[in-house]
């Protein structure tokens, strides 16, 4: 079935140098050159770039000066012919642009579209289409790299191995059946089995090894900062974004919500979130915001507490250990410009194996020693391989658990001794859930759902 041709404004809305307004399919090259007044570019060599004006032919008026690329299918992104009009940046003039183009009869995209197109038309699987959008949204430049190598195909060339595995796998188990040879052609078919299941285990486990630090280069390590009122929380939120984000004040309970904000210490995109002091409180807009803190906490990869140097330890930072035990943290004793109050022995006790760094966000020291202790804390020696493959997306994750249990089925049933039939119904099922990390075996409902996702114009 031959799809209709769309257009969208690529570049992000605003003022900029230039933008550009992209059309795919049947019709791009046809309702440009309508608009399109320099060369015939229904007649000029595809991959080639042509200046001159996009003009409205209602009333023969220029409209923008422009530089206009014609990309013939199928070498082009979505395998369709591509017309891609580079303008001046600029609300006004690109928007018009796009409305001449929609009025040749060309449809406006929807989120995604592009990326769906590329991915139906055989250009790209499913999990090179969501590293695109991985790539947009990287904020570090090891998240990065974990996207291009997902872009170009590594995590589906392994899942790829791992199918035809399966199946040649199956076909063999088939023809030991269909074609027995020797006597014991059903201990051979379970020791067969159990090779292969073992090794798909394994390749399995060893991508599942990489999920927790991929998922991190990918979303952030959720951060939360604790401590009690007026200890410095958003003095060390400003400190490691280094901008005043948060409120800072000598008043108690002045942080009523809570803010969110990226930062990349070297290298690991920390999602940091300040919470407002968890306390007891009558105020019912603080109260709330206690609440969050609450929930948030549960929910965090890294906890950073605040402990004031100036104040001896209270009942209330005894209650904050307590509510981090068990998690990452990273214990801060900040204003050590001020008289030392507080007993570093219990500190010290009450942190068990926790890192202790002291502070001075007032005079910034102490602010290397965190970020150290913090990429410390979580890739040690682990995230360096350039040649690791390395699972960031929580839908592949959520899968390769799935095989993993499908696969543990398989390994079970050769140990109980089941019939080899039902055996490789589990292997089957592994096929089928690795297939669904590709595309091979997903629903239309899962593509439009992921695709809905992505910027209008990707």
């Amino acid at each position: 079935m031959e799809m209709d041709t769309i257009a969208a404004i690529s570049t992000p809305m605003g003022e900029g140098a230039i933008a550009i307004v992209r059309i795919s399919g049947p019709e791009a090259v046809k309702a440009a050159n309508q608009i399109f007044k320099g060369k015939n570019i229904e007649k000029v060599e595809s991959h080639t770039i042509h200046y001159g004006f996009i003009v409205d032919p209602e009333v023969n008026e220029k409209v923008e000066e422009v530089m206009l690329s014609v990309l013939r299918a199928p070498k082009t992104f979505t395998r369709e012919d591509i017309v891609e009009i580079n303008c001046h940046g600029g609300l006004v003039s690109v928007n018009r642009v796009l409305q001449l183009v929609l009025n040749q009869g060309v449809r406006l995209a929807e989120p995604g579209e592009f990326t769906k197109r590329a991915f139906l038309n055989g250009r790209i699987d499913l999990s090179q289409a969501e590293a695109v959008m991985d790539l947009i949204r990287a904020k570090t430049d090891r998240a990065m790299n974990v996207a291009i190598g997902q872009m170009e195909g590594r995590l589906s060339k392994l899942v790829r191995q791992l199918r035809q595995t399966i199946l040649e796998t199956l076909a063999h188990v088939e023809v030991n059946i269909d074609y027995p040879e020797y006597d014991d052609v059903e201990e051979m078919t379970h020791r067969l089995l159990l090779e292969k299941a073992t090794e798909i285990k394994a390749e399995i486990a060893k991508l599942l090894e990489t999920s927790k630090q991929g998922k991190i280069l990918r979303d952030g390590i959720s951060t939360v900062i604790i401590g009690r009122p007026n200890v410095g929380k958003s003095s060390l939120l400003n400190s490691l974004v280094h901008e005043n984000k948060a409120i800072v004040t000598d008043i108690p309970g002045t942080t009523r919500d809570v803010i969110e904000e990226y930062v990349n210490v070297r290298g690991v995109p920390l999602r940091l979130v300040d919470t407002a002091g968890i306390r007891e409180t009558e105020d019912i807009v603080e109260r709330i915001g206690v609440e969050r803190s609450r929930q948030v906490l549960k929910e965090a990869d890294l906890i950073l507490l605040v402990l004031n140097n100036a104040e001896p330890l209270t009942a209330e930072d005894k209650k904050l250990f307590e509510a981090a035990r068990g998690m990452d943290v990273i214990v801060l004793v900040n204003k050590t410009d001020l008289n030392r109050k507080i007993d570093m022995d219990e500190v010290k006790k009450l942190a068990d194996n926790y890192p202790v760094i002291s502070t001075s966000l007032k005079e910034e020291s102490g602010i290397d020693q965190l970020e150290e202790a913090i990429s410390g804390l979580f890739f040690t020696g682990r995230i360096e391989s350039g040649d690791m493959t390395y699972v960031s997306n929580t839908r592949h994750i959520a899968l390769l658990n799935q095989a993993q249990k499908a696969i543990d089925d398989v390994l079970s049933g050769i140990d109980a001794g089941v019939p080899i039939d039902l055996i490789q119904i589990d292997f089957t099922r592994t096929w089928e859930i690795l297939g669904e990390i590709i595309g091979d075996t997903v629903h239309e409902s899962l593509i439009n759902q992921l695709f809905s996702q992505f910027c209008l114009g990707k």
